[in-house]
């Protein structure tokens, strides 16, 4: 699990990136950035304080660009429109403009976003209807694709952002709800406008990070389920072929077999959100339970409350450095990481096993594309680093090799039928024990199932035994007079 699940915390003092920034220069005030004048750096999990990023050094240059005195209006015009914001716990809008600035930039290789042509998207609709016809064979859910889209960057951020929100706005809430909390209430009124200041300080701080990430996160996704959540409107299929042009382009792979075996897992998860009705609600949830569990480190927060001067913003940025939002390990918040993180593990491992069984007697790169997908979720790929981001979670890779592992078990020991009645109830999914032990929940679980198959099954048997006795001797209370009157005189 991240330690510092947006970025706020103590930087490192010898960073990935070099020299730069090993030792804090005391006379640079205490290691502080001067080209990061706000301090949200967005270093560790999330990977885009890298060299060459957008907004590399600061995530607020995607909004206040270079900071050269012929910026220096734009940015206090901005300044104040992000110190008037009113709304909620995240500044949507600015998260959005962040975003789509940061897709119009480009990604680090040069690749840039463009509008879908009508190619593409027949390309995209060809590739998802046979997609769907090869998964009919590997999995007893139906179609849950009701249409595919191709989308560019720009488009998926646009139909991602109403997810983005339901997962990020618990994490925000409590942040937002801790900045009003720390003053005793007799105080409140009086600093009524400095508790206004932070807490639209706080909704920029959250936007500019989360349009930030969705951005770069924007440039490297092939579709809509990429993390293992439906990020999309429901039943629509989604594929975004500029990113699958830079995902195959040095795999030697031809460019077709890479679109399908993409489309197939996507169509794939559309059929497991569509036909497991508790799922997504159930992934969800247990985002909600993270954020309940955080706790705010208020001692820390009164202190900056207490002195903090509107005329001196430096002390904001010590304090956001320093960690003065970072969660603390609570139970609850590790039991909601536990239950999500496994709930994530046996959506993608499912996935995983459904797209091999039907990809592998007809696709040639089959165990290559696997492979290049495995290995990219083993190295930390971008979904996982943004997502660890947004709300503290990694997602471990052993954890879904396992889950394929297990599923690939089931489907041998009990068929597709049997391994897909699993998603039924929550209750008769593996835990994070059985994914320790996959061939053991295997096992348990069958010598279980046939137990109880044999005594339903005797059950019936003796019941319509009964009964062609019965209608052989006429009914109970005809024939030899047996059941006549039992009990009575």
């Amino acid at each position: 699990m991240s330690d510092t699940p947006f970025g706020f915390g103590l930087p490192p003092e010898e960073p990935d990136d070099g020299d730069e920034g090993k030792k804090k220069d005391p006379q640079s005030g205490g290691g502080q950035d001067p080209a990061n004048p706000f301090g949200f750096g967005m270093s560790g999990a999330g990977g885009f304080s890298g060299p060459g990023g957008p907004g590399s050094d600061n995530p607020f240059a995607a909004m206040f660009g270079s900071l050269n005195p012929n910026d220096l209006g734009a940015a206090f015009q901005q300044l104040g429109q992000m110190l008037s914001y009113e709304g909620g716990p995240v500044n949507w809008d600015m998260a959005k403009q962040i975003a789509r600035q940061t897709v119009s930039q480009g990604t680090s290789d040069g690749t840039k976003d463009a509008s879908v042509g009508p190619a593409e998207r027949r390309a995209v609709d060809d590739a998802v209807r046979l997609a769907d016809l090869w998964l009919d064979d590997a999995t007893s859910l139906p179609s849950g694709a009701a249409s595919s889209v191709a989308w560019s960057r720009a488009e998926w951020v646009e139909a991602t952002l109403p997810a983005w929100r339901e997962l990020v706005d618990p994490v925000a809430e409590r942040v937002g709800v801790a900045m009003g909390d720390v003053l005793p209430e007799e105080m409140q009124a009086m600093a009524g406008p400095l508790i206004g200041m932070m807490r639209s300080m706080g909704g920029a701080m959250f936007g500019t990070q989360i349009g930030q990430a969705v951005g770069v996160l924007a440039g490297e996704v092939v579709g809509s389920c990429d993390i293992g959540l439906p990020l999309g409107p429901a039943g629509k299929a989604a594929l975004l072929p500029v990113n699958i042009a830079a995902f195959g382009k040095d795999l030697g792979v031809p460019q077709e077999e890479v679109r399908l075996y993409l489309a197939l897992r996507e169509a794939a998860h559309q059929r497991l959100f569509t036909h497991v009705p508790w799922l997504r609600s159930h992934l969800f949830g247990a985002v909600d339970g993270y954020a309940r569990g955080i706790k705010v480190d208020t001692a820390k927060l009164e202190d900056v409350v207490g002195q903090f001067d509107p005329q001196n913003p430096e002390q904001l940025q010590e304090a956001l450095q320093q960690g003065m939002f970072q969660p603390e390990d609570t139970p609850q918040q590790k039991a909601a990481l536990a239950r999500l993180e496994t709930a994530l593990a046996l959506v993608e491992g499912w996935v995983d096993a459904v797209v091999h069984a039907a990809a592998k007697p007809r696709l040639s790169s089959a165990d290559a594309l696997r492979e290049t997908l495995r290995r990219r979720r083993a190295s930390g790929g971008p979904a996982e680093q943004t997502f660890a981001t947004l709300i503290g979670l990694e997602l471990r890779p052993r954890r879904l090799r396992d889950a394929s592992r297990l599923w690939a078990s089931l489907t041998d020991a009990r068929g597709v039928d049997g391994r897909d009645a699993l998603w039924a109830h929550p209750d008769m999914l593996p835990t994070a024990t059985d994914l320790d032990d996959p061939d053991g929940f295997v096992h348990r679980e069958q010598i279980d199932f046939s137990e109880l198959d044999k005594m339903l099954g005797e059950a019936a048997g003796k019941s319509d035994l009964r009964k062609k006795d019965e209608d052989r001797s006429g009914g109970p209370d005809e024939g030899t007079g047996k059941d006549k009157g039992d009990g009575t005189e």
